[in-house]
C-alpha cells in the first residue's frame, strides 16, 4: 500500500512538471505572437571607441602614473580645442542649413559569413538598407567576407545587395581574411577594392553540381520509382530514376551557361582580369591572387579597421533576427536534418558557384 502511495506521488510530480513546461511554452508562444511586427534589430558597435579603450588599457601597463596623467591632460586640451572649433563650424552650417556636411565621416563595417544557400542575405539586406538611410558624403563601407560559395540565386541576391551600395556612390571595400571562393568571389568583385590576407583562398570561378544516384540499389531490391513531369526538361538528372545521356548533356549545357553568366558578371566588374586564365575553377592563395589581379592589396581586415580608426568613426553594423523561445527549444535537430536533405536534393538540380 505504501509503495502504491509513493508511486502515485511520483506520478503526480511528473504530471505537474510536464503541465508546467507546457504552460510556459504556451505563454511564450502567445507573448511571441503579440510582440509586434519587428523581426529583428540592429546591433551597433563603435569600433573606434573599442580600439581606443584597448590601447588605453595596454598603455596603463606600459607607463607610469605621471606619464598617463600628462598624456591625459594633453589629450583633454587637444579635444577641447577640437570641440571648440567644431562648434563654430556646426553653428555656421546650421545658419546655412547644411548640418549634414559637418558630420564626421564614418566607416560602416559589415560581416558576411555565407552558407551554401546564402541565407545570411536576409540580414545583409537589412544592414545595407540601414546604412543607405544615414550615409553621407565621405562615408565608406567595409565588408568582411567569408564564403566558399553556394547556390547561384542566393549569391546572386547577395551580390545585388552590394550593388545597392555602389549605386549610392559609397566606396566599398571587401576584405577576405579566410576565403572568398566561387559565389564568395562573385560578391567580392562588386567592391571598389578587394583586400586579401596572404593565405586566404580566392577564386574558384567555376560551377559544379553533383548528386548520388540510387537507381541500381532500388532495382536490386525490386523497388520501382516513378517520376511524372510535363515539359521535356522539367527534370534532367534524378537521384532515384535511370539517368540518360540526353539528360546529362542538357544538364551539362545548363552548367556551361551558368559559368558563362558568372564570367560575364566578373568581366563587367573587373575588366582588367585575364578571365580565361583565372576562370578555370581553380583557387589561389592571397599572394597568388594578387599577382593574377583577383585582389588589389595584401592586408587583413584588422589593418583596415585600425587605419580607419585614426580618421573616421568606425561602426560595426549587425542585424540580429529575433527568435521565439519556442523556436529555440523545439525541433532544432529535426530542422537541421531536413535542411541537409533539402540541400542534397537542391544540389542535384541547382548549380553551385
Amino acid at each position: 500500500m505504501e509503495f502504491l502511495l509513493d508511486y502515485g506521488l511520483f506520478l503526480a510530480k511528473i504530471v505537474t512538471v510536464v503541465v508546467a513546461i507546457v504552460a510556459i511554452l504556451v505563454i511564450a508562444k502567445a507573448v511571441g505572437g503579440k510582440s509586434g511586427s519587428a523581426k529583428g534589430e540592429l546591433e551597433i558597435t563603435n569600433l573606434t571607441e573599442q580600439h581606443k579603450n584597448t590601447v588605453d588599457q595596454l598603455e596603463h601597463h606600459l607607463h607610469d602614473e605621471a606619464f598617463i596623467k600628462a598624456r591625459d591632460k594633453a589629450e583633454k586640451k587637444q579635444e577641447k580645442e577640437k570641440n571648440k572649433s567644431r562648434d563654430k563650424e556646426i553653428k555656421k552650417a546650421s545658419k546655412e542649413g547644411d548640418l549634414d556636411s559637418k558630420r564626421e565621416p564614418h566607416l560602416f563595417v559589415l560581416d558576411f559569413k555565407g552558407s551554401i544557400d546564402a541565407k545570411e542575405v536576409a540580414s545583409l539586406r537589412e544592414e545595407v538598407t540601414a546604412i543607405l538611410a544615414v550615409a553621407r558624403e565621405g562615408d565608406e563601407v567595409l565588408l568582411r567576407l567569408e564564403s566558399g560559395g553556394g547556390m547561384v540565386h542566393g549569391y546572386g541576391l547577395a551580390s545585388s545587395q552590394l550593388d545597392r551600395i555602389k549605386a549610392a556612390n559609397l566606396p566599398l571595400t571587401i576584405a577576405v581574411d579566410k576565403v572568398a571562393a566561387s559565389g564568395g568571389y562573385m560578391m567580392a568583385c562588386i567592391a571598389d577594392k578587394i583586400v586579401s590576407a596572404p593565405f586566404a583562398i580566392v577564386g574558384s570561378i567555376g560551377v559544379i553540381a553533383q548528386l548520388p544516384n540510387f537507381n541500381k540499389v532500388l532495382k536490386k531490391y525490386d523497388i520501382e520509382y516513378e517520376q511524372l513531369t510535363a515539359g521535356e526538361y522539367k527534370r534532367t538528372l534524378t537521384m532515384f530514376g535511370e539517368n540518360t545521356d540526353k539528360a546529362r548533356e542538357k544538364f551539362k549545357q545548363e552548367l556551361e551557361e551558368t559559368h558563362g553568366l558568372f564570367k560575364d558578371f566578373i568581366r563587367e566588374r573587373r575588366p582588367e582580369l585575364e578571365l580565361e586564365k583565372v576562370a578555370t575553377g581553380e583557387h589561389w592563395f592571397g599572394t597568388q591572387a594578387h599577382a593574377l589581379g583577383l585582389v588589389d592589396e595584401i592586408k587583413t581586415s584588422d589593418d583596415l579597421v585600425v587605419e580607419a580608426c585614426k580618421e573616421k568613426t568606425v561602426l560595426a553594423i549587425h542585424y540580429v533576427e529575433k527568435k521565439k523561445l519556442t523556436s529555440k527549444l523545439a525541433g532544432l535537430a529535426g530542422e537541421a536534418a531536413d535542411n541537409v536533405l533539402m540541400k542534397l536534393i537542391d544540389r542535384g538540380q541547382r548549380p553551385i558557384v
